[in-house]
């Protein structure tokens, strides 16, 4: 089964950057407002999920889930238990990021609810590149500029950064002393972070 890519109403100002990201046999859900983002892509449906408080429903011959307008999920949180429904393993989350901060904590969140489901997600907008570090390492490449750890989750210990400025060696970091923010990849090094316990969200930007 191919990869699941979900497209929010946030802003996308780099199309080219998206396209990138991109697969043929990528699994394309847009959300409400995020419809405005396939024209601009090129792309068709795969599915289309949303309320239409903020998109017209486009009544195309595309599988659509329509939802009330009042409802615990939004839009966005719906399509990914949908695709995980489905049973997808691989989530790319587009355009949940920026505009709203309620919409952007709460579509961060998802990537917590998918790494507790054991699934792989990355999130993605004009500026960065995100993803939760758990029990699994994780590599950031020299290309980025920067990376952050952030605790948005509780507590994570046991924290490991090798080939980077700012090395770390079993440390903590807590939801109310963000310290990890803007460390630098050592050239020609691909640098490494583990976490013993806990979980961290990796910010990488381009």
């Amino acid at each position: 089964m191919g990869r699941c890519v979900i497209f929010g109403g946030a802003e996308i100002s780099d199309y080219n950057k998206i396209k990138s990201y991109l697969r043929d046999d990528d699994f394309l859900v847009f959300c409400d407002s995020g419809l405005k983002h396939m024209e601009a892509l090129g792309l068709t449906a795969d599915l289309i999920i949303g309320d239409f408080d903020s998109h017209e429903n486009p009544m195309l011959p595309v599988e659509t889930i329509v939802l009330p307008c009042e409802k615990d999920d939004t839009d966005t949180v719906f399509a990914v238990k949908e695709a995980l429904k489905r049973g997808f393993e691989d989530f790319l989350l587009l355009g949940t990021i920026g505009g709203r901060i309620d919409h952007t904590l709460g579509n961060l969140s998802i990537l917590l609810m998918l790494d507790t489901a054991g699934k792989h997600g990355i999130m993605v907008d004009d500026h960065s590149e995100m993803e939760i570090i758990s029990d699994k390492p994780a590599y950031v490449e020299d290309r980025y500029s920067y990376f952050s750890l952030l605790n948005i989750s509780g507590t994570a210990e046991g924290i490991v950064i090798e080939n980077a400025k700012y090395l770390l060696d079993g440390g903590g970091i807590t939801c109310d002393y963000q310290y990890g923010v803007s460390n630098e990849v050592i050239k020609g090094k691909t640098a490494k972070i583990t976490v013993a316990e806990g979980r961290l969200l990796l910010v990488k930007d381009f």
